[in-house]
């Protein structure tokens, strides 16, 4: 047999958990051909990769890529720390499918997207997903994507943003919408039930949703609609729906948000591993940070978001309105302190990206609330937010859990370019090796958990077991060719709040479909990601 690469002499960590051992690993077109000693002479190049650890890919089982795969198919930020798949579509907010009323989120509807014709347009120029996964394999991105289908997506392109219940046909509208999508390529249902429409769901609303994701062989990921005061409660909901539509269950970035509720750790835990034990099919992800990242309009009253951010400028341009909205957010039991401003889109808030809301306020002479309303009236409603609300310690025993894989919560980003001038979380850049390293104890006052093994493992073959994502996680003949070759004692996040934008560090080598995407630094254009489907 001819080989196009042998990687020689790694250090070959498989991605089962199993202790590593130097081997060889050869690829055959989009395929891994052979593990083991592999004699000379058969490939047409040969790697000496000695004193590195060879890793299958990894799988960020909790990402919001969906529309930046267009514009930046290099996949940048996820590529060079060793991601060569990407589970999108989270949060209830996915790009596809864009029907009706349905909007993207505002980052995502500024940019300018690749049309059918080889052009560019600005704003979405797809509407299923069907038409989204034909751009997808149009542009070829250098990553693979398993796309999810978003809940506030679905609803709000059959009943809009309004703040209201669905009645039986509006349901029906959703279900139809959500097989369809399903049927062209979706792998599941997401929610996001604390964000816009939906949070205005009944739990008969979701489950309906569930079973007929269920019925079509896909899953279920929520982002619960409390993680802090009602997350409890939330859980309950979570449960209920499985038990009842028997649908696998995946936790979207388990937390315990705010301080108050940093002691229902011990009963969030019981709960989900008595579910497990009952029989119910459930999993989490968590990213490695313990401060989330979200739009900063999230500290808006309820009212005051209701309709989206259009209505949300509108009522901000209402002296009477805003004057409202800056009270109830100055009378919010916060600190603001622990809120740091993300991204930016306009010049009044630039120069405060990096830094608190509290020296924001005190810099412009404006109380927190009087602040937060003039930086999402500037931005449009796209400023991005930092909140400090998470424990370390929490971060550790959800880390303890073997049930619990890596995901990044973030969408890929670029040093340039389209996606260079937003300040993003740092965990778009640094999520893979600051898990490793936390979960390895090479990080101080972090106790170790588990070996580089088990650590590899929950980064590569458990998001494949639990995705059912077949012949990808491993390392073994006949599995696709998603690899990565580390330096493991340099592997490790560059990424800060400041500084976002700092590639990861100790990734050599990564190879897509057998395609090398990423040699030593360089992004080498060799672009062979997937749309993926179940099956």
């Amino acid at each position: 047999m001819r080989f196009n690469v042998v990687l020689r002499n790694g250090l070959v960590i498989d991605g089962t958990g199993k202790p590593a051992v130097v081997a060889d690993v050869a690829i055959a077109g989009d395929r891994i051909a052979a593990v083991g000693e592999i004699p000379g002479g058969l490939a047409e190049r040969e790697i000496d990769v000695s004193g590195f650890a060879v890793t299958p890919g990894f799988i960020d089982a909790h990402s919001h890529s969906d529309a930046y795969l267009l514009i930046e198919p290099e996949a940048p930020s996820k590529l060079s720390q060793g991601i060569t798949t990407e589970v999108n579509g989270q949060c209830g907010g996915s790009a596809v499918p864009k029907l009706g009323a349905a909007r993207l989120s505002s980052d995502w509807a500024s940019m300018r997207y690749p049309t059918s014709d080889g052009g560019v347009a600005q704003g979405p120029t797809w509407t299923t997903v069907a038409s989204y996964r034909r751009l997808f394999e149009q542009v070829r991105p250098a990553i693979n994507s398993i796309q999810f289908i978003g809940h506030n997506t679905l609803r709000a392109g059959v009943m809009g943003y309004a703040p209201e219940v669905a009645d039986a046909d509006q349901v029906k509208a959703m279900c139809r919408n959500l097989e369809q999508a399903l049927d062209e390529g979706g792998w599941g249902l997401s929610t996001g039930l604390l964000y816009q429409p939906g949070k205005y769901s009944t739990p008969d609303e979701v489950r309906a949703l569930a079973k007929a994701a269920a019925a079509k062989g896909g899953m279920y990921a929520t982002h619960m609609r409390s993680e802090s005061v009602r997350l409890l409660e939330a859980v309950d909901e979570v449960l209920d729906l499985a038990r009842a539509t028997g649908i696998q269950v995946q936790v979207s970035h388990l937390k315990t948000s705010g301080k108050a509720n940093w002691h229902k750790i011990d009963a969030l835990l019981g709960k989900l591993n008595a579910a497990r034990e009952e029989g119910i099919r459930l999993y989490s992800d968590r990213y490695p940070y313990v401060a989330a990242g979200t739009e900063l309009d999230v500290v808006f009253p309820d009212w005051a978001g209701a309709g989206g951010s259009a209505a949300e400028l509108e009522r901000l341009s209402d002296p009477v309105q805003r004057a409202r909205i800056v009270d109830e957010i100055n009378r919010q039991d916060r600190d603001w302190e622990t809120v740091l401003i993300g991204g930016s889109w306009s010049d009044t808030v630039a120069p405060f990206c990096g830094k608190t809301l509290a020296v924001a306020a005190r810099t412009l002479g404006m109380s927190p609330g009087e602040t937060v309303c003039l930086f999402v009236e500037k931005d449009l409603a796209r400023t991005g937010g930092f909140f400090f609300g998470m424990s370390e310690d929490n971060l550790h025993r959800i880390y303890e859990q073997p049930w619990i894989c890596c995901g990044s919560d973030a969408s890929l980003r670029a040093p340039s370019g389209p996606l260079g001038a937003d300040h993003p979380h740092p965990r778009a850049y640094g999520t893979m090796p600051r898990f490793f390293r936390l979960l390895t104890g090479r990080v101080d006052g972090f106790a170790k958990i588990c070996s580089d093994e088990e650590a590899v493992r929950r980064m590569c073959g458990l998001p494949a077991e639990i995705f059912g994502i077949r012949d990808r996680g491993v390392i073994r003949d006949g599995a696709f060719a998603d690899l990565a070759v580390l330096d493991l004692a340099e592997f490790r996040d560059a990424a800060t709040y400041e500084r976002p934008h700092q590639y990861s560090t100790g990734v050599e080598l990564v190879f897509v479909n057998g395609g090398a995407a990423y040699e030593r630094g360089r992004f080498t254009g060799n672009r062979c990601g997937r749309f993926l489907t179940r099956g």
